[in-house]
């Protein structure tokens, strides 16, 4: 299996849906996470944070701006990235949940059609030490 990437993408994720599986033996459904792509190029860039919240020290969202190849994915909101390669970066094993998925304006058939994406991931400004 190569590592090669397709130029402009600067890491490799597994997408995940999360379903909500059936009732155990107490009546407690269980939630299980499926992967449905795994080896996708991805080309993920963080989005300033709002100075006010991080001075205040409030939990603040963190942003992110995501584009997956190829463009014929069926990508949902609520599904999650998990960073998979390379394996020395700072984001491996990192997971974002996707709350947008807009496909390009071009055919899905169309090899340099891609997937936007808008991430998130939730982490605190100032902990208690």
């Amino acid at each position: 299996m190569g590592w090669a990437m397709t130029a402009g993408q600067n890491y490799r994720c597994t997408i995940l849906r999360y379903t909500e599986g059936v009732d155990d033996i107490v009546g407690g459904a269980t939630v299980t996470g499926t992967a449905v792509y795994v080896d996708v190029d991805l080309r993920i860039e963080e989005q300033p944070a709002q100075q006010l919240l991080l001075q205040q020290g409030i939990e603040i969202t963190k942003t992110f701006d995501a584009i997956v190849l190829p463009g014929n994915m069926v990508i949902k909101e609520r599904d999650e990235i998990e960073i998979t390669f390379p394996s020395d970066d700072l984001r491996y094993g990192t997971r974002f949940r996707i709350i947008n998925a807009r496909p390009a304006s071009m055919n899905t058939r169309d090899p340099r059609s891609y997937i936007s994406l808008v991430l998130v991931r939730s982490e605190r400004a100032h902990t208690i030490q």
